[in-house]
């Protein structure tokens, strides 16, 4: 099922492994050249930056193709026909796709990524248009639509499947938060429907992983669990994930909890007290950092909604009462790792072992410098050259204003 083999993958980890042990001296630079050249692998991959400058520069040849096309050989398409040509370049994104990997062998290159992310918004796009006819979101949706955003999750869940590809994972899981809305007019079952959905998809993930425990594929795993927690717990939190509230919240609009049955209201305030720890709890023995992570981003997401959830009054120091308590949980954390011997307690440790976060914070502040340049380098002032000062009848000393 896997489009790479088993023993090429576990070949691309140890290649990364090697290279973040020597980034951190754990290996010498004669250790790592002899081991490296037993690692070698046929696939052709490239650094990150690259990687999404071709994965948009595909996605922009893609898009352009497909208008040319509708351009050049279609004046006044049907919808039928807008549906069935979609569908059409849907099966080519995806075989050239294939094609990419199993001839030209690219690995996380943004080539063969962009390609299969093309397939499936043309797979739901020529399916909306080819079988349906008016919006996807219109006031009164036909529960025949929800074909739509299900065979998004279904091709997803596929394309991370086959290719690995993690934020293919994640497109999956926002289908299926569009498919309650087709099912029924409930808020309060929508929100059920959706923690169950992604409930039973973290039984699942936690069943095949147990068989990968000491594989390539057990920290893929690991991000699934930790994506399917964090889910569960924002289907839960009504401040969070219920567009009303959220107008409440930013817009200023008058609603409050009555927007659900009160019951319900006030068991998602105890689901979203009690979901962090037991994430947590979970996390911690697994040994699993990304559910340890997921954890501690509901725990504070808890924090910061408890006030809206309670109806209180919201403080602009709110935020920084936060920032100083998370400063002293990691202090202290952090500390009480230390103090142990060699610096590990129960198989924790505060030292780092892996240039991991180095690599990807590096990476995320190259994004931000990119996005916001102009929130980060305040704009020139326009100077005014017939702009004079004046008003004063005396200098210092007895100096006239001339002087």
């Amino acid at each position: 099922m896997r489009i790479y083999s088993a023993s090429t993958e576990e070949t691309l980890r140890a290649r990364k492994l090697l290279a973040d042990w020597a980034s951190e001296g754990f290996l010498t630079k004669e250790q790592y050249q002899l081991l490296r050249q037993e690692t070698v692998s046929e696939l052709r991959t490239t650094n990150i930056y690259l990687r999404v400058v071709l994965f948009f520069f595909t996605l922009i040849i893609v898009g352009a193709a497909t208008a040319l096309f509708f351009v050049v050989f279609l004046s006044h398409p049907s919808e039928r026909t807008i549906g069935v040509v979609l569908l059409f370049f849907g099966a080519v994104c995806y075989a050239a796709a294939e094609a990419a990997v199993s001839q030209a062998r690219l690995y996380r290159y943004g080539i063969e990524e962009a390609l299969a992310v093309c397939s499936v918004a043309f797979l739901c796009a020529g399916i909306q248009f080819a079988l349906f006819s008016g919006g996807l979101f219109s006031a009164k949706p036909d529960a025949a639509q929800s074909l739509v955003p299900a065979t998004g999750a279904v091709f997803s869940l596929w394309i991370w499947r086959r290719f690995g590809l993690s934020y293919a994972f994640l497109a999956s899981m926002i289908f299926v938060v569009f498919l309650p809305g087709y099912w029924t007019s409930s808020h309060s079952a929508q929100h059920v429907i959706v923690a169950l959905l992604f409930a039973a998809g973290l039984a699942s993930a936690s069943a095949v992983r147990s068989r990968h425990r000491f594989d390539y594929l057990d920290e893929s795993y690991s991000l699934v669990e930790a994506l399917l927690w964090l889910g569960m717990y924002l289907a839960m939190n009504l401040q969070l994930s219920s567009l009303h509230l959220l107008e409440q919240q930013w817009w200023g609009i008058a609603r409050t909890a009555s927007e659900f049955p009160r019951p319900f209201y006030w068991t998602t305030w105890v689901l979203i007290w009690c979901l962090p720890p037991i994430i947590l709890a979970h996390g911690i023995r697994q040994r699993d950092r990304f559910v340890i992570a997921a954890g501690a981003v509901a725990g504070i997401l808890t924090l910061a909604c408890n006030k809206p959830y309670l109806g209180w009054q919201r403080h602009t120091w709110d935020p920084m009462l936060l920032g100083i308590l998370l400063t002293g949980v990691a202090v202290f954390i952090r500390r009480w790792l230390a103090r142990a011997a060699g610096g590990i307690r129960h198989g924790f440790t505060a030292q780092r072992l892996s240039g991991k976060d180095k690599q990807w914070m590096n990476v995320g502040s190259t994004a931000l410098g990119l996005l916001s340049p102009d929130s980060l380098t305040p704009s020139p002032q326009a100077s005014n050259s017939d702009f004079r000062f004046g008003g004063g009848r005396s200098g210092g000393g007895g100096a006239s204003s001339n002087f």
